[in-house]
């Protein structure tokens, strides 16, 4: 359960950053290739993860999350027209490094 709420989150992040850069608040220098090939590829890095197991991958986009998280604090903070992508971020945010802690916490139990 954990696992596939992670990749969901990871999956709507993903598409979040499309949706975001490409139709709810375009960057303003109207440049949406520019800012897709900025966010989309950190968050697709984790695929040559899933090579060596999804718990590995789950780890490298959590740990690659803590910056989208991060911007998406400053965007909610500082750009009105982004405020609800952003708070989205956030929860996805949160939610993946919530998994990571349920996972983690799991696989101590089971020891």
């Amino acid at each position: 359960m954990a696992m596939r709420c992670g990749f969901l989150a990871w999956f709507a992040l993903v598409v979040l950053q499309i949706a975001w850069h490409a139709w709810l608040a375009p960057p303003a220098n109207g440049q949406i290739s520019l800012a897709l090939m900025l966010t989309l590829p950190p968050l697709l890095f984790p695929l040559l993860a899933l090579r060596r197991g999804a718990k590995r991958a789950l780890l490298w986009i959590g740990i690659i999350s803590l910056g989208y998280f991060c911007h998406g604090v400053v965007a909610a903070w500082s750009i009105p027209a982004a405020r609800i992508p952003a708070l989205i971020e956030i929860a996805l945010c949160v939610l993946l490094i919530g998994t990571l802690g349920w996972i983690t916490r799991s696989a101590k139990k089971g020891h």
